[in-house]
């Protein structure tokens, strides 16, 4: 377990903050269950690259295969809950005047339990938009009004195009607005808590070094030191579900 001393010091960071932002990716959603990115390739998955899979390409190629791996992962995010970290950084937001989550999942978990302030660097297994983006980009629709099975990818009710997740594939760019947002929170936080993520997937991966060379303090909570851990000023080791409830009641209790 962390030392009380590294959680007084984080608290103390936190205490006097005015933007926190969260850079948060794959390690603290599978703590409520859903695999990681490459854990999702077991049994009739297993004989498939996912890079090769969630590529436009792919999609193009063979959109049955592409979708019916898509709705396979939907329905294991459809079957958990945020965990206790995702609750504690939603609770930070009593705490802190402002705290802007930035996420590399596409789970949609951080807004489930509560984070009001959510941006998804990544985009969202939980919607889908139109392959040509006929009405705008994006251009969202609601797959529950569109005839579809797991297999059977559902058309745009627009223009008669396929539609697709709202992730982004290997190849495409950031949503522009996401990441100009996510940089620009960034240079302006005071804390940078950077939860279950390697450190290792550009462009999020910069977001530290950017809240550093801005003056911000860096916390990371991770199992296992990662990429980020020699930049932070306070590295609490262990699982956030067991690490960021502790962090909260520690700036409660700063506070009285």
């Amino acid at each position: 377990m962390v030392s009380d001393e590294k959680l007084q010091q984080a608290a103390e960071m936190l205490d006097g903050a005015r933007l926190v932002s969260v850079l948060s990716g794959a390690g603290i959603s599978k703590e409520s269950g859903i695999p990681t990115f490459r854990e999702a390739q077991t049994g009739l998955w297993a004989r498939f690259d996912p890079e090769q899979l969630a590529t436009p390409q792919a999609f193009r190629r063979d959109p049955g295969l592409v979708w019916s791996w898509y709705m396979y992962r939907l329905s294991l995010v459809s079957e958990v809950a945020p965990n206790p970290g995702h609750r504690a950084v939603a609770e930070l937001e009593s705490l802190v005047p402002q705290v802007v989550v930035l996420t590399q999942n596409v789970d949609g978990l951080h807004t489930e339990a509560g984070s009001t302030d959510v941006v998804e660097l990544h985009g969202s297994i939980r919607r889908h938009r139109c392959m040509a983006n006929c009405q705008g980009s994006p251009t969202l629709v609601d797959i529950d009004t569109v005839p579809h099975d797991a297999e059977d990818v559902p058309r745009c009710p627009h223009c008669g195009n396929y539609l697709r997740p709202d992730v982004v594939w290997f190849g495409e760019m950031l949503p522009e607005g996401a990441i100009e947002r996510a940089f620009d929170v960034a240079e302006r936080s005071d804390v940078m808590l950077v939860v279950g993520t390697s450190g290792v997937v550009q462009p999020a991966a910069s977001l530290p070094l950017v809240a550093l060379q801005a003056g911000a303090g860096i916390i990371e909570v991770n199992p296992a030191p990662s990429e980020i851990t020699p930049l932070a000023h306070v590295y609490l080791q262990g699982p956030a579900g067991q690490v960021l409830p502790a962090l909260v009641d520690a700036l409660r209790a700063r506070r009285g």
